[in-house]
């Protein structure tokens, strides 16, 4: 299993990438890749963290390109319904896909303290939960696994807070 997102990365082509993969899966489908969907996945992409809707909506509605509920939760649910973003349920956010190329089950590291997210990747039919599935005749038709912790920058800068704090006593 990789996670992408705690590593260090030429962003924009992260973001060019993406969104290149994006278009093709949108004209390959023969979907409408609008301008409203491009830059709610292109907002979610420049962030590589869980945003809540609201959040979306007021880089959408600086962009004039909407400011109701409705806009920003139209693109949000086309971005998810067809694997370019993904909702974080803990959170109730979204984040977008690192593997818009082809489906997959995420699975995702979520940082407690700044909200950032990495996307890796699992399989339904493996590990002990696909087993017990098998073995009882059950069919996974979706997981969603959410794990909380921090990520390297966070659990450094905690690890040097607590360093200042010892040294100071």
């Amino acid at each position: 299993m990789t996670a992408i997102g705690f590593a260090p990365h030429d962003h924009h082509t992260c973001i060019s990438e993406a969104l290149q993969q994006a278009e093709l899966r949108c004209d390959r489908l023969k979907l409408q890749f609008t301008p409203v969907r491009r830059r709610v996945l292109e907002i979610l992409l420049q962030e590589h963290r869980a945003l809540g809707a609201y959040d979306i909506l007021e880089v959408l509605a600086a962009d004039g390109l909407g400011s109701q509920p409705p806009v920003v939760y139209r693109a949000l649910d086309f971005l998810v319904g067809h694997g370019l973003a993904h909702r974080i349920e803990r959170m109730n956010a979204y984040t977008a896909c690192v593997h818009p190329s082809h489906d997959h089950t995420p699975a995702f590291l979520i940082c407690r303290a700044c909200n950032a997210v990495a996307e890796a990747q699992t399989e339904l039919d493996q590990g002990q939960l696909g087993a017990a599935a098998k073995s009882t005749g059950f069919t996974i038709e979706r997981i969603v696994v959410e794990a909380e912790g921090l990520c390297p920058n966070c659990a450094q800068t905690q690890t040097q807070v607590k360093t200042q704090v010892k040294t100071s006593s």
